[in-house]
């Protein structure tokens, strides 16, 4: 992996703050940098589709609509259509 050198310009606060984080976790502000700014990136693929996030979490909810599905078929089977004429 190749390396690039670039110059930012941060408001003077957050330049402070990101040198007493790096000290306190014992890192460079390069290390600290390049973390914080992976996780903004992953963050922002998974802001793109925000439903991509969660669909897996769903997965077990076809099953349980399904059965749901089965239950209503089986009672509205059950209604007498005369009776909502």
């Amino acid at each position: 992996m190749g390396h690039m050198k670039t110059t930012l310009e941060l408001p003077d606060q957050l330049l402070r703050s990101a040198k007493a984080t790096a000290a306190r976790k014992g890192v460079t502000l390069k290390v600290l940098f390049t973390e914080a700014l992976e996780a903004k990136l992953a963050s922002a693929e998974n802001k793109d589709e925000p439903w991509r996030r969660h669909f897996g979490a769903l997965k077990g909810l076809r099953a349980e609509s399904r059965k749901i599905e089965k239950v209503m078929e089986r009672e509205f089977e059950g209604v007498d259509r005369e009776e909502w004429r």
